[in-house]
């Protein structure tokens, strides 16, 4: 596995790129043997602690602590909601302008367990219509490039909530549709989640700062928005105005 692109550093923590299709650390369902936990620990030459997960398929931004009091003042800051999480994907179909998805959803741990409450704003970034006739129902096929912002933390919720909108995320294998990710697979050789965790954003709880980290979009998403037709200049202007955070030892 080639060496994980660190996107930002301090003493107390480390964040870096993800790349998909990579599990964060062990698991008992999965035969995996490569982990990023391990990697990381690994590449820095000390341990590390999650702050946070990313779904396998996912890529993006992810931060780990240095140490357990750092990840103890971290962490209730995902469980608050004080670190603002901004996420890319590409839906089938055409998305409102804008809106709130409030619906609850139950843990696959606990499935006699009542559903907690799950939140998920976004904004559609642009749309395109193409001659695809995927499924042989419409002649062409409709995209969304969507802004996402999760409110809350619950498991797959990003992808089971625009599943729920009849907007499933493209490569979705679990809740998306099937018809379109063989279509993105064996026409377009796109395969991946086109998930992307692009941003964090957060004031860091020792020093104060703001705290902006930006993954670089993977090369197979721009493949995609651009096989889409899918463009924004706002993605571009939202990365300019991003403040670039330093790598440092010494905040």
């Amino acid at each position: 596995m080639e060496p994980l692109t660190v996107l930002y550093e301090d003493k107390d923590y480390v964040a870096i790129d993800k790349p998909c299709g990579v599990l964060v650390h062990r698991t008992g369902i999965s035969e995996d043997t490569s982990f990023l936990l391990q990697q990381l620990r690994r590449q820095i030459r000390r341990r590390v602690y999650p702050i946070h997960r990313l779904d396998r398929a996912t890529s993006g931004v992810l931060i780990w602590a240095k140490s357990k009091q750092a990840a103890s003042r971290l962490s209730p800051m995902f469980e608050q909601r004080q670190v603002q999480k901004t996420y890319l994907a590409i839906v089938r179909g055409w998305t409102a302008d804008d809106g709130l998805i409030d619906y609850p959803l139950g843990s696959p741990e606990q499935p006699q367990a009542p559903r907690q409450p799950a939140q998920t704003a976004y904004r559609t970034l642009a749309r395109s219509e193409m001659p695809w006739p995927i499924g042989n129902r419409h002649a062409t096929a409709r995209f969304s490039l969507i802004l996402v912002h999760p409110q809350t933390g619950r498991w797959h919720q990003i992808r089971r909530h625009f599943a729920h909108l009849r907007h499933p995320i493209i490569g979705d294998r679990r809740y998306g549709d099937n018809k379109h990710n063989r279509f993105f697979r064996e026409v377009l050789g796109i395969s991946r989640l086109l998930l992307h965790a692009w941003r964090l954003t957060f004031k860091h709880p020792t020093q104060g700062t703001t705290i902006s980290i930006e993954a670089p979009i993977e090369e197979n998403f721009i493949r995609a928005m651009e096989c889409l037709s899918l463009h924004s200049s706002e993605i571009d202007l939202l990365s300019e105005r991003a403040k670039p955070s330093p790598t440092s030892d010494d905040l």
